[in-house]
């Protein structure tokens, strides 16, 4: 009896699993959480608590659904999103989903490779005051360097990510606490429902509508979800591997809400709504207008590191994923013509293109990121939010998890997001 207890407990926390949360969270903690202060806290103190109580919920019930999803494909060797998909509905609805996760990844993948040289040319010019090189040339040597770190593989990129995620969690907590001498109470000036208003005179209701998708985008890491079902199964087997990402999952939420709301909070007490609005305006990172805000030498020599370090870590997370939609385009296209395609083959294209493709926009710096990112965040919201939910009431692998009231929530947040995005994207 007590030989079988010890079989049905789950096994203990080990060293993969503390790797695995690093990953999650050097994912999602990258360059979308240094625009998050400017556009949660601009509408004063009320949408930043509410928006403080929804974070995680909406974070980690999202996550956990997804990979659910992928959990319940079942490819042990390549239970990844895209094979699910094919898998539970179809050939052509795979394509389709496919084709849909390939696009709400791989627009930022392109955005963190112009955010990366368009921090490094700023470092060069404004901390170390040399000329800066040709962009070509610039943007040629980081993206090299990141395809280079690519090559080594994915379990080589999940360290990468993990190790990554020390520093810049030391040097996000220190800049929240070198902001704590400036801190007022004008954020406390705007606590009532008609002051919590935003540039153009957007009310309450609205600044929480349109601060969703960003939060949605700060705390994505849906490119690497795939990846970490697919680990888990294999190394806990059917009957942990759920509970075992569920975990992991929730211990990397935690760690972002945490430190991220400290951040924000942080930001937020030591500047007026009129400052962030006009961080805003300038499209500037809330590091870079405190470095001017302040005068001080310490976020000035500092900031251009963090950012560095937040999207090479991002830019590493999201490839996973475009590398992983980029394959289950070509192997499905190629399927219908009755051919069939190696795995390292499908690999070695996908680099190539991602690689190709970044360079050239790094490259032009095209003005069209904004409208990019409009793109991509409604169909991020489809994959993050719809498609689990639609997977929970039509497969019977996953009816267990029906009836829950997270279903209704994370549904209700993914509608919001994708109106959201679209307003933005027309009005």
């Amino acid at each position: 009896m007590k030989n079988k207890e010890i079989i049905d407990r789950m096994p203990k926390w080990c060293s993969s699993d503390t790797i695995w949360m690093l990953s999650l969270y050097g994912t999602a903690i990258g360059a979308g959480v240094l625009f998050l202060p400017i556009n949660a806290a601009a509408g004063g103190l009320i949408p930043l608590l509410l928006l403080t109580i929804l974070a995680f919920p909406m974070t980690f019930y999202a996550h956990q659904a997804l990979c659910r999803f992928v959990l319940s494909g079942s490819k042990d060797d390549n239970g990844n999103i895209t094979a699910v998909v094919e898998e539970k509905f179809g050939k052509k609805i795979g394509f389709l989903i496919t084709l849909f996760y390939f696009f709400a990844i791989f627009p930022i993948l392109l955005v963190y490779g112009v955010s990366l040289v368009n921090t490094v040319q700023s470092f060069i010019q404004n901390q170390l005051y040399f000329t800066t090189p040709p962009r070509v040339i610039t943007s040629f040597i980081l993206i090299s360097l990141l395809i280079l770190i690519v090559q080594f593989g994915e379990t080589f990129i999940i360290k990468i990510l993990s190790t990554l995620v020390y520093p810049f969690v030391a040097v996000l907590i220190s800049i929240s606490l070198f902001l704590i001498p400036h801190w007022n109470l004008d954020l406390f000036r705007n606590i009532s429902f008609s002051g919590a208003i935003k540039e153009g005179g957007n009310g309450l209701f609205l600044t929480l509508w349109l601060t969703i998708p960003v939060t949605v985008f700060a705390f994505n890491h849906s490119p690497i979800i795939s990846s970490l079902a697919v680990s888990k199964r294999k190394e806990y087997g059917e009957k942990w591997a759920e509970s075992k990402c569920s975990k992991i999952i929730k211990y990397s939420n935690i760690m972002m809400v945490v430190t991220v709301l400290f951040f924000v909070f942080s930001c937020a007490l030591c500047l007026s709504p009129s400052n962030l609005n006009e961080a805003k305006i300038e499209n500037i990172t809330i590091l870079s207008y405190l470095a001017n805000h302040f005068h001080t030498s310490f976020l000035k020599f500092i900031a251009p590191i963090v950012a560095f370090i937040a999207i090479c870590k991002s830019f590493l997370g999201h490839y996973l994923g475009a590398k992983e939609g980029f394959n289950g385009i070509l192997e499905k296209a190629l399927s219908f013509f009755g051919k069939d395609i190696s795995r390292k083959t499908l690999d070695r294209y996908a680099l190539i293109f991602v690689y190709l493709i970044t360079w050239f926009v790094s490259s032009n710096n095209p003005s069209i990121l904004g409208i990019i990112e409009s793109i991509s965040g409604p169909i991020l919201a489809v994959i993050l939010f719809i498609l689990p939910m639609i997977a929970i009431h039509k497969l019977p692998e996953l009816v267990k998890y029906k009836g829950k009231l997270s279903n209704i929530f994370i549904t209700f947040i993914g509608c919001i997001a994708i109106s959201a995005v679209i307003y933005k994207f027309f009005i």
